[in-house]
């Protein structure tokens, strides 16, 4: 038995990129439930964020993480950018050789089992102008009522360190929760994976009987699940991390283990115009 596990193994790290520091919630999920798999992580922290620009201009970066990550020869790409997600899944999926977890599939699938109420689903502004949430749970539900706001103030908050009892964290989440709170929604999606780190004061504001979903959670079970069922898991694994930024590595290491929940085995920088030069399949 042993041997036949060992054959299965697959000892090739996961890709997963983000536009900045929010993407590490998802390694910190996908490290809680396999430890032992390497990760290898790609912040673009030089264009973040990317949920104020157009689409066009994600697709492209987007492209741009994944063929950087795929020279290190992952056996999975995650993409842990709810943006990113949005403007370029399917071109990602096209242009790549391996497998691509994204973030909005697995948080509107486990929105729509946590109840049968109203959805919430707060993002960026490019991930609620896209309707990709919207436009998922009405393919899991139809007619069921969706509620997006977007909330540009909130990645820059959380990427300055502030705390959630911060007055002025607390003051922006109270204007932007204000309609959902009065809609009293069944479950809320925390469509951007920097929101996991203000779960706590959106949880307070909205009260216990609203669910909250983190896309990244969901998307760390997605991603075991596609791994186990294809016999790709490393069980006997190291579990290192290595990261490369696109700007400022050393506060990327200082903030990246709040973020992680977890030490960072190696920070290095990469240029943008590195990813520019091994762009792949941009439109």
């Amino acid at each position: 038995m042993a041997s036949q596990e060992q054959f299965h193994s697959d000892p090739r790290p996961i890709g997963v990129f983000d536009s900045g520091l929010g993407g590490l919630t998802v390694v910190r999920e996908l490290t809680e439930i396999m430890p032992a798999e390497d990760v290898v992580y790609l912040g673009d922290s030089a264009r973040v964020p990317y949920g104020i620009k157009s689409l066009q201009t994600v697709r492209q970066f987007a492209l741009e993480d994944m063929s950087f990550l795929l020279g290190f020869d992952p056996k999975m790409i995650v993409v842990a950018c709810n943006s990113a997600t949005a403007a370029a899944y399917e071109q990602l999926v096209a242009a790549s050789p391996v497998d691509v977890v994204d973030v909005i599939r697995p948080g509107a699938a486990a929105a729509v089992a946590a109840t049968d109420g109203v959805i919430g689903v707060i993002g960026t502004e490019a991930t609620v102008k896209s309707g990709a949430y919207q436009r998922e749970i009405a393919r899991l539900a139809p007619g069921r009522e969706v509620m997006a706001q977007a909330c540009p103030l909130l990645v820059p908050i959380v990427e300055e360190g502030r705390d959630q009892d911060d007055p002025i964290v607390l003051n922006v989440l109270c204007d932007y929760l204000r309609a959902m709170q009065r809609r009293r929604c069944g479950a809320m999606i925390l469509g951007c994976t920097h929101y996991p780190l203000l779960a706590g004061a959106i949880g307070k504001l909205m009260g216990p009987d609203v669910k909250l979903v983190s896309s990244a959670a969901a998307a760390a079970r997605e991603a075991r699940r596609r791994l186990q069922a294809a016999g790709l898991d490393n069980p006997s694994g190291r579990g290192t991390l290595r990261c490369y930024v696109t700007d400022n590595a050393e506060r990327f290491a200082v903030l990246g283990e709040r973020f992680g929940g977890r030490k960072i085995d190696h920070v290095q920088f990469v240029g943008t115009d590195e990813l520019e030069s091994r762009r792949i399949g941009a439109q």
